[in-house]
């Protein structure tokens, strides 16, 4: 069996959505509260599974991916941010 393992940065600079990125990724349909988009990939097919893991002293609330990634949009302010 092959595995492959990809890495991107998802940076503001590029034009890039954090919400989108996670909404694609996860195959989930998410409200993007900077834009003030939905980001509906609830259709892409190949989702298997998706899952949220936070360490144990990690707010509750970021179990949920809209509120999660809404949370970093927030958080990283600048041009340049990385956000994920």
């Amino acid at each position: 069996m092959l595995y492959h393992f990809h890495v991107t940065q998802v940076r503001r600079s590029a034009g890039s959505s954090v919400i989108a990125s996670a909404a694609y990724r996860a195959g989930e349909k998410l409200y993007d509260e900077r834009y003030g988009e939905v980001c509906d990939y609830t259709r892409k097919p190949g989702v298997i599974f998706s899952e949220i893991v936070l360490p144990d002293n990690a707010p509750s609330e970021y179990k949920d991916r809209a509120t999660l990634w809404n949370a970093v949009e927030k958080a990283e302010s600048g041009k340049k941010a990385q956000l994920a």
